[in-house]
């Protein structure tokens, strides 16, 4: 019988054998941000475009993705992972 040792004590929680990984599918995160904010994707792709982010459904060439996610961190108290899910909606990512 092997002996198995702790991989990290988080709290009061051992982590032994198995690492558990929990992956959100993209569409996830977008159901999740709608639940937060009331606002649907295609709600966001209106508002970059209003705000100057996006032309003819593009992301503009001067804007960086940090201007992007500190507009949704600030306005929608978006975390950052989900800040990045709008922004990769944004540069086209449908899935």
């Amino acid at each position: 019988m092997a002996v198995v040792r702790p991989l990290k004590v988080v709290g009061q929680l051992l982590l032994r054998h198995y690492i558990i990984r929990i992956t959100m599918s993209f569409q996830a995160y977008l159901d999740n941000i709608e639940a937060k904010t009331g606002k649907s994707p295609s709600d966001f792709i209106e508002m970059a475009e209003s705000k100057g982010f996006t032309e003819n459904g593009k992301i503009k060439s001067d804007v960086k993705a940090t201007q992007i996610t500190d507009w949704l961190k600030q306005e929608f108290e978006l975390g950052h992972g989900h800040a990045m899910a709008i922004y990769a909606l944004l540069k086209g990512k449908r899935r």
